[in-house]
């Protein structure tokens, strides 16, 4: 796929995600095991959103990148962002903190990751 399209995607899905966090934690945390017990609770949600919002736009803003070295950066910072998100949602399965719909997170993560590494290969890496 073009960068134009991965980066697109890849920004729509944080997007999505970062809206759905902040504005739904109390609906969307108990599917993956996580109750909202406080404010305090609530508010992680929600500051969670800055950084899956700051991924998203990054990748939007960038989306007109042709292919050169400040793109194949880009899309391996991207790639190790969700091998990171891979490792520590995993985790998250494996302690007990994710259950039922948790364990889609690191499903989540390896998709984008395995999307990411194929176009850090368009761009000359790996």
């Amino acid at each position: 796929m073009t960068n134009k399209v991965f980066l697109s995607l890849h920004g729509a899905i944080y997007g999505l995600f970062a809206i759905v966090l902040f504005f739904l934690p109390l609906q969307v945390w108990p599917l993956y095991g996580v109750k909202i017990q406080d404010q305090y609770a609530y508010f992680l949600s929600q500051h969670t959103s800055i950084f899956l919002g700051g991924v998203a736009l990054v990748a939007w803003l960038l989306r007109e990148l042709a292919q050169g070295e400040v793109a194949k950066k880009l899309i391996l910072a991207l790639l190790l962002t969700n091998l990171l998100g891979v490792v520590i949602t995993t985790y998250a399965g494996v302690k007990g903190i994710f259950t039922g719909f948790g364990w889609s997170d690191p499903i989540f993560f390896a998709v984008m990751a395995l999307l990411s590494a194929a176009q850090y290969r368009k761009q000359g890496g790996l």
